[in-house]
């Protein structure tokens, strides 16, 4: 192969320089785009707040699954193995129907919050199998039954199932039990940054011949129809030139450039091009209301499935769909294969792109656990991809969806009350990492503070560039607080960012203190924030509400009845915590600059102000050797809320060694820590505990730990085969039940799915195991072990950490996070297809919650990773 630029697929390769290493580095330096194309498509982007213009804020009913194929979005697309560029200017993505569907399959198929027995849930099965942080090569998956997909059964039994029944799922309705279904691959590898190669590879996976149309679909995002841009007119897709050679496919008129769709080769299968644009179906959405176009969306869908005059018949239009018809054998696969091209195309042969690019994939891969067993590498493998192909691209003006738009309604009168309305600063249009590209599109502040430390260990750069966004001034609120999430930017989440941060810099090699300087002084504004809004009493104890823990308390914490103020053992020791990776932060920066150590005693000793709060406010019980929240009703008394849940472990995690070396390499620092623990006495159990050559700064220390220890390891209580429950097993026969003038509530161990709709009934706090906070226990679990050199520290470190891998492993009884459904745990096309649920059972290890949620659940990479060293 010979290489036009240093861009492209074969210029020699140093020995020593793995090909996707040499990427990257092109990439962070800018000598070569290779991120400005990826897998940026959302599976989803009905039923988002984005998209909602109601009156009452109901996302989910202002924008259904139905008006999907027939309206067109404001804010974002969405598509099954979909890509886009990285201002998702263009789109494509895979269409399908097996003949029998009353509507083309574009995009995978849910239940909404209210349809859901336990919130919102996609249905179909699909998998991210494969992705390079440069996103050179990556594999998508899906199952898609022959017959006609059961939508309004899926609808109707869910409905009718209360909370206490589990979900009823595809695999539920039998549609799968002959086999007859179709595998569907589709894998891109990049030529250059703008030339990929497309491959779609569908298998009959029954004992009969059927029949596929596969339709991969160009089209551009909609941004004329708004007004915003007086005479902006649609940019237009078009057929090829069929008399060039190699004339076969489609041309998108794209403001880079060019784009040029190609067919390279279609296993002789017939195909057309269908033309329609990317505009609403208004007369079908709205009755008596008046099409823009004769061709809208949904116009190819219908003039497939029902032979509608919906397609151009001039052959243009802004969205365009490649339509082959398949004809497969049982158990007999075809192929499509396409080159999308914005420029040159490289000499490379799709072929020889595919095969370099697998190859350099697999080399990227080997290299990061090259002595894993290989269904430890499959389950990296998948980890990896599904984190990378839930980067998308985000767009979202607050200010301007709160105006309207020139060309549409204007919004009704209760928007200026209601949600996002004070963060009329936040304007996004960038590639994010996001917890799910279909139950969660949008971004949350603590989940991506987990995402980049997962990110860290294949793409530091990237994980570096996603913590500084979130910290300018284009979604930091001008008060300081960062956006918790899209439903609503004002709420709190964990102040994990620093934590984050401070990971992410020592995984990337603790060189590149420009990172560190930069995202510490924004994170001092928002620490402040912290100090200003929720130290409600000014005591050093915080209230931040649910702190994304949904329901793990027996009360709605964000909505205390008026007077009551609820004191948090988890808030607290999240900003104890905060405070010491603050103070990390500003020992690092001092070692090259001084200024800063006037800093880190300004951290060391708020640390410990709150640590002290934390000892001596009521929140530790000694009779059960456990952190509880603080209840004041308002009448002057407290009622300690004795509800055994991660809250109260969470304290373990404000934990930090100070080797003395640092105290005599920092002069002004080290004279004020020995001064402060000199002149003030009453701190100096707090903040610590003092070991030959180091001080433990410390929350827990002494009889404290080894009661919390008691708890976490006791298989009773919190220790489970596969980590840490969220809640103490104790309480299944001894549920929590309290009363007070004007409130009252019960609260139970619930290993699954949750039986109460507190915060929307997604998630479930209150039994299951979640890998962001086993992962804080484990960390603070390390540091203590070392700290005190106690091995049995350390051992529950490790056997917590064996616990959550192992739900992902294949034993003789299977993949515990498959649970006991039968089709997925026997050996076949089902059972290394690994899924990343948001939870799992607390007693069985079954993935529940969002089935695609790799997010914080790829937390599982780094912990794969720091065992191999």
């Amino acid at each position: 192969m010979v290489a036009m630029d240093s861009s492209a697929a074969g210029r020699p390769q140093s020995p020593q320089e793995p090909a996707e290493r040499r990427r990257l580095a092109e990439a962070d330096s800018g000598a070569a785009d290779w991120r400005a194309w990826g897998p940026y498509l959302a599976e989803r982007a009905w039923g988002t707040v984005r998209e909602d213009y109601s009156p009452d804020g109901d996302a989910w009913g202002s924008f259904p699954f139905d008006h999907a194929r027939s309206r067109t979005y404001r804010w974002n697309e969405d598509g099954m193995a979909g890509i886009c560029d990285d201002s998702q200017q263009w789109c494509f993505a895979l269409a399908l129907w097996n003949g029998r569907d009353p509507i083309l399959k574009e995009r995978a198929f849910g239940l909404s919050g209210p349809e859901g027995n336990h919130g919102e849930d996609v249905k179909d099965y699909f998998w991210y199998l494969d992705n390079t942080p440069t996103h050179s090569y990556f594999r998508w998956r899906y199952h898609y039954p022959q017959q006609e997909f059961p939508y309004e059964l899926l609808r109707a039994e869910n409905a009718k199932r209360t909370r206490e029944v589990g979900e009823y799922e595809l695999l539920d309705t039998g549609i799968f039990d002959d086999d007859r279904f179709w595998v569907v691959d589709v894998t891109y590898a990049k030529a250059a940054t703008r030339d990929l190669v497309i491959q779609i590879c569908v298998t009959n996976a029954g004992d009969a011949a059927a029949t596929l149309n596969v339709l991969p679909t160009l089209w551009f995002r909609n941004t004329w129809t708004w007004g915003n841009h007086p005479g902006l007119i649609a940019p237009t897709v078009r057929a090829l030139d069929t008399t060039v050679p190699g004339g076969r496919g489609l041309l998108a008129d794209a403001a880079a450039g060019p784009l040029r769709l190609s067919i390279v080769d279609a296993d002789g299968a017939p195909s057309r091009e269908l033309f329609c644009d990317n505009e609403s179906n208004l007369a079908l959405i709205y009755p008596g209301a008046t099409n823009s176009t004769a061709y809208p969306k949904d116009g190819i869908g219908d003039h497939l499935i029902h032979g509608t005059a919906t397609v151009n018949p001039d052959r243009t239009g802004s969205k365009a769909a490649l339509d082959f018809t398949l004809t497969v054998e049982p158990q007999q696969s075809r192929q499509i294969t396409l080159r999308l091209t914005q420029g040159a195309q490289q000499p490379d042969s799709a072929d020889e792109v595919l095969l370099a690019r697998r190859t350099e994939a697999d080399e990227f891969h080997d290299g990061l656990a090259p002595n894993s067993d290989p269904d430890t590498k499959l389950i990296l493998r998948q980890a990896i991809a599904g984190m990378l192909w839930s980067k998308q691209y985000y767009r979202y003006d607050v200010a301007r969806w709160l105006d309207g738009d020139p060309a549409e309604p204007p919004p009704p009168d209760q928007r200026r009350s209601g949600r996002n309305r004070h963060w009329t600063n936040l304007d996004a249009r960038d590639v994010i990492s996001m917890p799910d590209p279909w139950e969660y599109p949008w971004f949350a502040t603590w989940d991506l503070g987990f995402h980049c430390i997962v990110l860290s260990c294949v793409d530091p750069e990237f994980a570096k560039s996603q913590l500084l966004l979130l910290t300018r001034e284009w979604y930091m609120h001008p008060s300081g607080q960062l956006p918790a999430y899209e439903w609503n930017f004002g709420d709190v989440n964990p102040p994990v960012h620093a934590a984050a941060a401070l990971e992410v810099f020592r995984r990337s090699g603790s060189t590149d203190t420009d990172f560190l300087a930069r995202i510490f002084h924004k994170l001092s504004l928002n620490f402040t924030w912290w100090t200003n809004r929720k130290d409600i009493e000014g005591t050093n104890i915080f209230s931040g509400g649910f702190l994304g823990l949904d329901n793990i308390g027996p009360i709605n914490r964000s909505a205390l009845p008026a007077g009551m103020v609820l004191e948090q053992s988890d808030g607290t020791a999240w900003m104890a915590s905060y405070c010491l990776h603050m103070l990390q932060m500003a020992i690092e920066l001092s070692l090259t600059d001084r200024t800063y150590e006037q800093m880190a005693i300004k951290f060391f000793e708020h640390f410990a102000l709150i640590a002290a709060a934390l000892d001596t406010m009521g929140l530790w019980d000694d009779a059960d050797g456990f952190y509880y929240d603080l209840l004041s009703p308002g009448d002057g008394s407290t009622v300690p809320l004795r509800v055994r849940s991660m809250v109260g472990l969470l304290p373990l995690s404000a934990v930090v060694l100070l080797p003395d070396s640092l105290l005599d390499e920092l002069p002004e620092f080290g004279s004020h820590v020995r001064w402060f623990i000199e002149h003030r006495p009453k701190y100096v159990d707090v903040i610590g505990e003092v070991q030959p050559g180091a001080r433990l700064l410390s929350v827990v220390s002494g009889g404290r730990l080894d009661a919390l220890m008691s708890r976490l390891t006791d298989p009773a209580e919190f220790a489970s085969p596969f980590g840490l429950r969220s809640l103490s097993k104790a309480h299944a026969d001894q549920p929590f039940t309290f009363q007070v003038p004007g409130l009252a509530a019960t609260i139970g161990y619930e290993p699954a799915e949750s039986s109460t709709w507190l915060y929307g009934g997604n998630s479930n706090w209150r039994g299951p195991i979640w890998f962001p906070v086993n992962y804080v226990v484990i960390r603070a679990l390390r540091q203590h072990g070392e700290f005190h050199r106690q091995p049995a520290l350390l051992e529950a470190a490790d056997h917590i950490t064996a616990g959550l891998v192992s739900l992902f492993r294949d034993s003789p009884t299977g993949r515990p996070v498959f649970g006991c459904t039968p089709l997925l745990q026997r050996p076949g096309r089902w059972h290394d297809l690994i899924p990343f649920h948001e939870y799992f059972h607390g007693d069985t290890g079954q993935g529940l919650g969002a089935a695609h949620q790799t997010g914080w659940t790829g937390l599982v990479i780094p912990m794969i990773l720091d065992a191999q060293t």
